[in-house]
């Protein structure tokens, strides 16, 4: 049964050293296999620790509980989720729209390549969900979307473009996971991805995306 969500989940101290940079990072790949083999049900601090190759004590000195090594092995999923947004929905080189396909394409492709470790997150996340750090993390991402939908529909109400936002963000990460859930083709995503992408951009022409630069 998973934990409630009150538990600590900063960890207890940064590595400095390249020795100690390089425990954590093995404790971190440890992690990500036995999520991934075990599930969030089964993913304890004693079987990281053993598939790691380190005494328990050694991984204490970083990560307080399971907890905070599930928040940190999230928290770099939505950095390099974050990382994604930004670098596809700010380039300014693209039409906006075509930005947004672009985004959906790879999001999609990211979500099928780590099925296993981002299914066994979600099941996690009642650990860490609701604690500060992990709405700082999302927010970062919110942002991203926010000056996006600022670009797209510059003459929207402020409560539109949020509406906008939210669903596209929701019906991605939602979709995402349930299509993952099955191994696909590349061919298979691609499709699904075109589909989905369709549905956006017709959403935001309907709000007017067209008439906004007519």
């Amino acid at each position: 049964m998973i934990d409630r969500p009150r538990a600590r989940i900063s960890s207890r101290k940064q590595p400095k050293q390249a020795r100690s940079n390089e425990l954590v990072a093995a404790i971190l790949d440890a992690a990500a296999q036995v999520l991934a083999r075990e599930g969030a049900q089964r993913f304890t601090t004693a079987r990281v620790a053993e598939r790691a190759g380190v005494s328990i004590g050694s991984l204490y000195q970083y990560f307080p509980n399971k907890a905070a090594i599930l928040f940190r092995l999230q928290s770099d999923e939505w950095r390099q989720t974050t990382d994604m947004l930004g670098g596809i929905l700010a380039d300014a080189q693209g039409p906006p729209l075509e930005r947004l396909r672009r985004l959906v394409h790879a999001f999609l492709r990211s979500e099928c390549d780590e099925a296993a470790m981002r299914v066994a997150l979600h099941d996690a996340a009642p650990l860490y969900r609701d604690a500060p750090e992990a709405q700082a993390a999302r927010a970062s991402g919110d942002r991203i979307v926010d000056v996006f939908m600022q670009e797209v529909l510059p003459c929207a109400p402020e409560a539109i473009r949020a509406l906008a936002g939210d669903l596209i963000t929701t019906t991605l990460g939602t979709v995402g996971k349930q299509f993952s859930e099955s191994p696909r083709s590349l061919a298979e995503i691609d499709a699904y991805a075109d589909a989905m992408a369709d549905m956006f951009c017709a959403y935001l022409e309907r709000l007017g995306f067209g008439q906004d630069r007519a």
